[in-house]
């Protein structure tokens, strides 16, 4: 099974977190779903730089990496593919983006980010996000 290693950015503005939606995938059990913004890993990345590279390239949004804050690693198995994937925690300014991967987006606060349809790899984050005060 093929396994892929991914950093998600849990961006927080105002006590909101980004959800951002796919779009339509060749795996539908992750089509349209909901999950955090990121991206795959190139060889010899690590997952703060992959983070900030993937945020300038899917919503032209600049990130130091100093800012960025280790919060969860996530294993998940789905149907066709094994995932790593690496989470941060990202506070954002009054910066703008735009959702060039993402078919919409949505900001909730913590307790309510159990009402969306999330991709399974990040359904342990909204868990843990939901018992926690950002």
């Amino acid at each position: 099974m093929k396994h892929i290693y991914v950093a998600a950015a849990i961006i927080i503005k105002d006590g909101k977190i980004l959800c951002t939606q796919r779009g339509k995938n060749k795996h539908d059990y992750i089509s349209y779903k909901f999950e955090f913004p990121g991206g795959k890993l190139e060889p010899g990345e690590d997952g703060k730089t992959a983070l900030a590279r993937e945020l300038e390239e899917e919503m032209k949004l600049t990130i130091p990496v100093e800012q960025l804050e280790y919060f969860m690693t996530v294993e998940h198995e789905y149907p066709d593919f094994a995932i790593t994937m690496y989470s941060y925690l990202c506070p954002l300014g009054e910066k703008n983006f735009d959702l060039l991967e993402h078919v919409s987006a949505k900001w909730l606060p913590p307790r309510e980010l159990g009402q969306l349809d999330w991709a399974g790899a990040d359904k342990p984050i909204v868990e843990e996000l939901m018992n926690q005060k950002l």
